[in-house]
């Protein structure tokens, strides 16, 4: 059967048979799977009536910020947008009321995000739904495959220099 990677390749072999294509057989299914899934998570986001990005942001400061939350800065690393941007999603979010801006009591030059009540119970309402919904786009895969391509995948990213969230 194969995929579009296999008919990009053989059009290449065809074009270019001097040109080994092969680093394509990954990195162009790596890049067309995240373009993929990052369609289907949009949509699975939006049918709760929220942005891909918005969970991005409401999950960081679950997981990460703890009550006192995260100052901006860091939710900007972990989100990896410019300052700007951080500021714009920070400012959507919390007109809808799921997160607040507070001094920093460290530094009163810099403010800290945290979710409020409303945002906290919607990021926990959701990440046993989200994570469903990532099941279902594994399910191509067995446990020991799954295994296996975390394990490249790590491998990869590892090489690459992606071990920290900032």
């Amino acid at each position: 059967m194969g995929d579009a990677v296999d008919l990009i390749t053989a059009h290449w072999h065809r074009e270019r048979p001097d040109v080994d294509v092969s680093p394509m057989h990954i990195v162009g299914r790596i890049t067309r799977l995240s373009r993929v899934l990052e369609q289907d998570l949009k949509r699975f986001f939006a049918g709760h009536g929220l942005e891909f990005w918005e969970f991005d942001v409401l999950a960081t400061l679950r997981r990460s910020g703890g009550a006192e939350g995260l100052t901006a800065g860091a939710l900007n690393r972990a989100a990896m947008v410019t300052s700007g941007a951080i500021t714009n999603r920070i400012d959507r979010l919390a007109a809808k009321g799921l997160v607040e801006r507070m001094p920093c009591p460290e530094d009163r030059r810099s403010v800290r995000v945290r979710l409020t009540a409303e945002g906290r119970k919607l990021v926990d309402e959701l990440l046993p739904l989200h994570i469903a919904n990532e099941q279902r786009l594994l399910d191509a895969l067995d446990a020991q495959a799954r295994d296996q391509l975390t394990a490249l995948l790590r491998r990869l990213a590892e090489s690459l220099g992606d071990t920290a969230l900032d």
